[in-house]
């Protein structure tokens, strides 16, 4: 059953509840949350504040800043950020969350212009503000974007004019720094010019920002056509539109290219922004981009050749989103490596390559695809969770080094830096 209450202050229904009249009495000093009759919304003084809050059985449900939150009684007791909870110091958890009476209930509530109170059996007082409730709360951050980023075409890109940042500027100074940060994660990569093209000079560039993350390819590698690995990579032929190891279990986050060397024609490096493409498919079928986001896929490598022998095995679907708020944060998109489908039955499968159809075909749509000549001095750094990549086929020699960085290192420095990542 539903009800208008404060009509003068929102134009929005509550809920009545069915047996309240054990709440009818409270303490002094607090008002009385509950008729015998029915729950009640309770507003802070003076009433034209924009808040008001009402007690059910297991949680408590307030609205604020225009945004109607629903709190689990055992969660509010979990998060109190008083000084015998949580440590400020270290910012950790105090409380033993499994001491907490899973049927808890607070004694006493109490809000005024800023900050919730909440009195517990125990005598214990828990203080939240409320914007830290709204920022903090479900039904806040389903209205949050975690990542903020700038989705493109080519032609988007282009009309971007996004500089490259100077060697010098990126190594010595936070502006910098900073600069290419946002540009990575707004777009998912930047360059960085007038590097000196040895592999040596590329390294100290790629520690400015993180950890490397060494894989089976090595700390940091060469990249020749001598066919050294296993991969088709090290070959001269043409590369399709690709995300790099998705045959492990956490993708390498982050991918550094610095050409030192090319005498010969073609070998362009090729740029699509995946998560541009997935957004295409979920505009316009949301339910092939829902079962890409579903379906576990197995990704594989094998490797014999040589002193190298590898077998690596990755879980996971094309689509990785959040589930609270349905944000994308991971394409994981090879099919030079994907290997047999063999996680869902045949029905599925069927759906599951229409809607893979549907992706690719917005992958390789023309006007999606940033062509770019990588040349001694210009390193590029990849979103590989995002940012898709490929190659031309070339002639001649050419030699590429580059590695992978952790991808928590470099989302921690951004963050250092006070950017949103």
């Amino acid at each position: 059953m539903w009800c208008w209450r404060l009509t003068g202050l929102f134009n929005v229904p509550c809920r009545l509840s069915r047996s309240t009249s054990h709440r009818s009495a409270w303490l002094p000093g607090y008002r009385k949350i509950f008729s015998a009759a029915a729950a009640r919304w309770h507003h802070t003084a003076p009433e034209s504040l924009n808040c008001v809050w009402q007690l059910h059985g297991d949680h408590l449900e307030l609205r604020y800043a225009n945004t109607l939150m629903r709190f689990d009684f055992v969660w509010l007791r979990d998060h109190c950020r008083s000084a015998s909870c949580y440590n400020t110091k270290t910012n950790q958890r105090s409380l033993d969350t499994a001491s907490v009476d899973l049927g808890i209930k607070p004694k006493a509530v109490r809000v005024d212009e800023t900050t919730l109170f909440l009195t517990w059996p125990d005598g214990h007082v828990t203080r939240y503000g409320l914007e830290w409730l709204v920022k903090n709360s479900y039904e806040g951050q389903k209205q949050q974007v975690m990542h903020p980023r700038i989705l493109w075409n080519a032609e988007i890109y282009k009309q971007s004019q996004i500089p490259s940042i100077d060697c010098q500027s990126f190594l010595e100074t936070d502006e910098g720094l900073k600069e290419f940060l946002q540009n990575f994660l707004l777009y998912g990569i930047a360059f960085v010019e007038n590097v000196t093209p040895t592999k040596e000079d590329t390294e100290i560039l790629a520690e400015r920002i993180s950890l490397i993350r060494e894989t089976i390819y090595g700390r940091m590698w060469y990249f020749t056509s001598d066919f050294s690995r296993g991969d088709t990579a090290y070959t001269k032929l043409a590369l399709d539109r690709h995300t790099d190891t998705t045959y492990f279990q956490e993708p390498c986050g982050i991918q550094v290219f610095h050409c030192l060397k090319h005498e010969g024609t073609g070998g362009r490096t090729l740029l699509v922004d995946g998560f541009y493409a997935a957004d295409q498919v979920l505009q316009q079928a949301p339910d092939q981009f829902e079962l890409l986001s579903k379906v576990p896929l197995k990704h594989e490598y094998v490797e014999n050749v040589g002193g190298c022998h590898n077998h690596m095995i990755g879980v996971g679907p094309v689509l990785n989103v959040y589930p609270w708020n349905n944000e994308l944060y991971l394409i994981r998109y090879n099919n030079y490596d994907r290997a047999v489908i063999n996680t869902v039955p045949y029905d599925v499968a069927h759906r599951w390559y229409t809607a893979h159809r549907t992706l690719t075909t917005e992958l390789r749509r023309p006007e999606n695809e940033l062509w770019v000549k990588l040349k001694p001095g210009k390193a590029l750094f990849i979103d590989n969770w995002r940012v898709l990549h490929g190659r031309e086929a070339f002639t001649g020699y050419r030699q590429l080094c580059g590695c992978y960085l952790t991808r928590d290192d470099v989302l921690n420095t951004a963050r250092l830096l006070g950017l949103q990542a």
